[in-house]
């Protein structure tokens, strides 16, 4: 089974597999252990990762980059509305509303959803990870911003399904590589010590996040998460390019801006400058020929410059690592280490800004590109049973805090509570009670419009079906569990009506803590309960501390009651059913067709792969041959041979890039065929040719220690005389043989133009080589005979016992021991 952690970056990818005992980052087909997060279209198959990235200039109308912020998104957001006119690419608005992705595709135009794109990707991180660990793939651990929502979580997990990966948690960035940190601390203080706090900040190239961790031994509990997801290195990457645009449009009268392509090489150019910035203080230079209506451009920067330019965004870095700090309740003393990852943390000015808030040095013991996918795949492999992992717990929290809200048809006003405050513990679980006579409606939401960085607040609707009030006409109890998974998802997982088989009266109250007695004043007490259920690692813990038997089944149940306990009650548990309507949600019919097409591309990518690879072979065989007929084959052939080869050869080139152009598979392989007829004797004669001195060396060689052999038994050797003379002849006959065709082999061989086939093959020869061994070595390598030792009989009476022995006095193994009567 694999284990495999992905990185899916704004930028770039990463991808870590667990083998060998440890956490290995593996490299693409290009050696390169980062993947463009970049996907093109064509008018024949899909270019992915390095290969899209090389067309985003060229094809920069079908090349999709900088996908992963529409996750989850309509395309009337304000976010994307904002995107759209910064993109090379368009975005059309589907027909649920969500933002789509228009390109050309096979000389068509097709729109493909943000799920299609982001599976698209995963496809090609999923063949990469297939190659370096030579096993198939499918669980997987996927790395997101803790700052998602549902809808963009919900959004990433059904890329996953597309692209045929198991994803066994979508776990938020910070914690991954809080993981990542904590589990090789040999260190770690004991649960019954004050906790290891550590500050992990991660700016990568579209956003900013920073969350406060605390440590025991075996376990990591995040404390506070804070973030500003619009802030990244690349707002430094538009303010130079912003900067350049204006400076060219004064010095050499040139609109960038009009112009996609040069924007995208000015894109390009300005990171170069940023990294180079980040190691150098001195002023660089920034030249880039041809940019635009074939002009040359230059022009000069340095770090201080470019510090000014950013201090808006600078500023920005001090806000949310602030609020990580006030949220976890935490002063700077009690923090142990400042852990910083993310392409954008190289910034000096960055660094800078934070040492200087939390008034220490900072740390960058961690990887800072490859350290939340290294997180991944430990996580990943924690929750595979095919790898045993030190045992190390995550808590993680709830990003924003939940409200859930009710109404059945005839209530007259509605209901609310907050089920999951802002860093809450997660994974967790909640039951809650209610008391209805009638099927009711539950609406799920996020309570602070204003923190969210998502215009929607609305989490879903669940409808909880079959609720009918009890035989004597009372409201039923319905216990509902609400929970937030491993996924960081929100769901009303189940519900369940409580019948009773004796009378049961008792008014509930809200508590967050489990219901063990109720202490409340009866005026205080509302109709609704909250128990919570929390859970440490996935769903592997009772999932219903407060629920009763199942269907059918009946048990004794206990209610509290202030300061004494109810009478018992036999209850009964029916599971009731929930539809759930999740905004922004793909309806299953909707994503298996997505999961279909993608099979399709991947078969339509795989045959034009075939194609190409046929098309180069004809192409790799022409220009080596062409070139080799007037080196080293030249002697191998005919003048004759040599203009008719060299005609045909210059035919299939032209006819490569005309005809040839775009031709069926079989057409490349039989002209390849074509040209081997011909082309494969010169090779073959060339090949013998060098080959066969070393094989006929080889081959003279053993004769010679064989006829030494021979002579030497001759001359009484007392190494031979175990041998006996009808051996010695069958090898002294053999070696004869052997001589004899060699010696024909080489005559007529030397008789040969280089131009005509050879009269013997370099594999006839080392045949002949196998054959005389096969005749000689038994014969020379046999051993002489041993004389039997006769076993030793010693008398029993004195203690003796037959056989060597070793120290002890025991017989050795394998020999065998007599009596003597």
């Amino acid at each position: 089974m694999s284990v495999v952690g992905i990185d899916v970056g704004f930028q770039n990818c990463y991808i870590a597999v667990a083998r060998s005992g440890g956490i290995e980052t593996v490299a693409n087909e290009y050696s390169d252990r980062c993947t463009p997060a970049c996907v093109s279209l064509a008018s024949k198959n899909r270019m992915i990762g390095n290969a899209a990235k090389s067309q985003v200039i060229t094809n920069f109308k079908n090349t999709v980059h900088g996908f992963k912020k529409f996750h989850g998104r309509a395309f009337d957001d304000p976010l994307v509305q904002v995107e759209k006119p910064k993109l090379p690419y368009s975005l059309h608005k589907l027909t649920n509303g969500n933002a789509g992705i228009k390109v050309r595709y096979l000389d068509e135009d097709k729109v493909f959803t943000v799920e299609q794109i982001t599976g698209m990707l995963l496809t090609k991180l999923k063949e990469t990870s297939e190659s370096a660990l030579k096993k198939p793939v499918v669980d997987c651990v996927i790395s997101v911003p803790s700052f998602f929502t549902d809808a963009e979580r919900r959004s990433m997990l059904d890329a996953t399904q597309i692209a045929g990966l198991n994803c066994l948690r979508l776990i938020n960035d910070t914690t991954a590589v809080a993981l990542a940190y904590g589990i090789y601390k040999q260190d770690l203080p004991t649960p019954e010590e004050r906790p290891r706090n550590v500050v992990f900040v991660d700016m990568g190239h579209s956003s900013f996040q920073v969350s406060i961790t605390a440590f025991h031994k075996g376990k990591l509990k995040v404390l506070a998460t804070a973030f500003d997801p619009y802030l990244g290195g690349r707002n430094f990457d538009e303010a130079l390019v912003d900067y350049f645009c204006e400076e060219f449009k004064g010095k050499y009268k040139l609109n960038v801006r009009d112009n996609p392509r040069a924007l995208l090489r000015l894109y390009q150019e300005c990171e170069k400058l940023k990294k180079l910035m980040s190691a150098n203080s001195s002023d660089l230079p920034l030249n880039i020929e041809c940019f635009m209506n074939d002009i040359d451009v230059s022009s000069r920067m340095n770090r201080g410059q470019f510090e000014d330019m950013c201090a808006q965004y600078l500023m920005r870095v001090e806000l949310p690592v602030k609020a990580a700090l006030e949220q976890s309740k935490l002063s700077r003393d009690d923090i142990y280490a400042v852990e910083i990852v993310g392409g954008a943390t190289r910034i000096p000015a960055v660094k800078e800004r934070i040492t200087k808030f939390f008034c220490k040095d900072i740390s960058t013991t961690l990887n800072a590109d490859e350290a939340v996918a290294r997180g991944c795949a430990l996580q990943c492999a924690i929750l595979s049973p095919a790898f045993k992992v030190r045992e190390f717990s995550i808590t993680d929290v709830v990003p924003f805090p939940i409200t859930l809200r009710w109404k059945s048809p005839t209530d007259d006003g509605l209901g609310e509570c907050e089920v999951f405050s802002k860093n809450h513990a997660a994974p967790f679980s909640k039951v809650i009670t209610f008391h209805k006579k009638e099927p009711f409606d539950l609406e799920a939401f996020y309570s602070t419009p204003q923190d969210l960085p998502y215009p929607d607040q609305s989490i879903g609707r669940f409808s909880v079906q079959n609720v009918v009030p009890q035989p004597d006409g009372d409201s039923s109890k319905v216990k509902v569990k609400v929970r937030v998974n491993v996924h960081g998802i929100f769901s009303v997982s189940s519900a369940s009506l409580i019948e009773k088989q004796k009378g049961e009266g008792e008014d509930m109250q809200i508590d967050s803590e489990p219901m063990v007695q109720n202490e409340s004043r009866a005026e205080d007490q509302t109709k609704m309960q909250v128990d919570q259920d929390g859970q440490s690692q996935g769903d592997q813990q009772n999932e219903d501390n407060s629920s009763s038997s199942k269907e059918g089944a009946s048990g004794d149940k206990q209610d509290p009651a202030a300061g004494e306990s109810k009478p018992k009650v036999k209850v009964k548990s029916i599971d009731l059913p929930i539809v759930a309507n999740n905004i922004r949600q793909l309806d299953s019919d909707v994503l298996n067709n997505f999961v279909e097409y993608e099979r399709q591309m991947i078969i339509q990518d795989k045959q034009v792969k075939e194609l190409n690879d046929a098309k180069n072979a004809v192409e790799e065989y022409v220009y080596d041959l062409r070139d080799k007929l007037c080196g080293m084959y030249e002697k191998f052939i005919t003048e004759e041979d040599s203009n008719r080869l060299t005609l045909m050869l210059e035919n299939t080139e032209n006819w490569l890039y005309e005809d040839g152009e775009d031709q069926p598979k079989q057409v490349y392989e039989e002209k390849l065929d074509a040209l081997k007829r011909l082309g494969q004797p010169i090779q073959d004669r060339h090949r013998e040719h060098e080959d066969r001195p070393r094989a006929f060396e080889e081959l003279g060689k053993k004769l010679q220690l064989y006829i030494k052999f021979v002579d030497s038994y001759k001359q009484k050797d007392e190494r031979y005389l175990h041998l006996s003379a009808e051996e010695i002849s069958t090898v002294e006959k053999c070696v004869s043989e052997s001589m004899a065709w060699m010696n024909s082999k080489m005559n007529a061989q030397s008789k040969l133009a280089l131009t005509q086939d050879p009269i013997v093959k370099v594999a006839e020869i080392i045949g002949k080589i196998q054959e005389l061994e096969d005749v000689c070595k038994p014969v020379i390598n046999r051993p002489k005979p041993t004389v039997d030792d006769t076993p030793e009989v010693n008398d029993q009476s004195s203690g003796a016992h037959n056989g060597p022995t070793t120290k002890q006095g025991q017989t050795k193994p394998g020999t065998k021991e007599m009596e003597v009567d």
